[in-house]
């Protein structure tokens, strides 16, 4: 079965999107989360659809048969927060968000206020273990 999944990699260059960012704030901190990303997952950076930048890619099928491809870790400025994306979710990291600093969690979305108000070395830790846990039960790439 085709992919239905309609957030797909994009030509658009992930510096140019953040330097459109209105918020100043949001602006400087997707440029720190472009280079920690990029350090942390030893991967290039792509824009996903219109809002996300996401780093290497993996592929998923579901029993249903549905299947495609989608990032593995990343992160959007959007307005009311920067959102990072770690697949697939967050239910093996209760350590680490209790020492992360303020967030709010949704299935694959971490809602940040400021990365000064979290522990960007505990989310160090949470983007190699999302990673890994994806590389041990998926196929991977670039890698």
């Amino acid at each position: 079965m085709a992919s239905e999944n309609t957030t797909v990699p994009t030509d658009v260059d992930p510096s140019d999107f953040i330097a459109q960012v209105e918020h100043n704030g949001r602006r400087e901190d997707a440029e720190v989360l472009l280079d920690f990303m990029a350090r942390v997952t030893g991967l290039e950076a792509q824009m996903w659809g219109p809002s996300i930048i996401g780093f290497g890619r993996y592929h998923y099928v579901y029993e249903s048969g549905r299947e495609g491809d989608f990032l593995m870790v990343g992160f959007s400025p959007r307005k009311a927060n920067m959102v990072v994306y770690l697949l697939p979710g967050y239910d093996d990291l209760d350590d680490e968000l209790a020492r992360l600093g303020k967030h709010k969690k949704g299935a694959s979305c971490l809602y940040l206020g400021r990365l000064s108000n979290i522990d960007l070395s505990v989310l160090e830790e949470m983007v190699r273990k999302s990673i890994a846990s994806l590389e041990a039960s998926y196929d991977t790439f670039p890698r």
